[in-house]
């Protein structure tokens, strides 16, 4: 192999090398979390069809789109590959990353980092049915057994 070729190897980023520090906090606001949404729905998209799919919900400037994607792939929450003349962004969180720091921040600065005192409060606060209720116990039960199921954690198909 010639040096040239070397540095090519080299310079050629990995995924792993991309991926954000997962020990950090993963922070997002409404309308980032909205587009990053988009983009575990759809996998991967360009700036105009962010812009899109949020247009229903939020009129959005195109610039405006591009710069927050670009501020969320600084933080490498995303990141782009060039195709032709578009950028075109995928996740490089999944929703369980989110949830699970969002979640801890929330307790930690709501409820003194007690998960029991988040869960009275939602019990409390909310209208439970009964299915939802069993469904909690259900979670309690397997987490006294030490298993590890979460509803909603459907990061496999994301």
């Amino acid at each position: 192999m010639s040096d040239s070729s070397t540095a090519v190897v080299s310079t050629i980023p990995t995924m792993t090398a991309s991926l954000p520090d997962m020990s950090s906090t993963v922070n997002l606001t409404d309308l980032q979390l909205a587009i990053v949404r988009i983009l575990w729905d759809k996998g991967e998209c360009t700036v105009l069809e962010v812009q899109e799919a949020l247009a229903p919900e939020r009129k959005l400037a195109q610039t405006t789109v591009a710069t927050i994607l670009t501020r969320l792939e600084k933080r490498k929450i995303v990141r782009h590959q060039s195709k032709g003349r578009l950028f075109v962004y995928t996740a490089l969180v999944t929703e369980s990353q989110v949830r699970r720091s969002m979640v801890s921040d929330l307790t930690a600065l709501l409820f003194d980092g007690s998960p029991a005192a988040l869960i009275s409060h939602l019990l409390s606060e909310k209208e439970i049915n009964a299915s939802d209720l069993d469904e909690v116990k259900r979670l309690i039960a397997d987490a006294e057994r030490g298993g590890g199921a979460v509803v909603g954690d459907n990061d496999a198909a994301r």
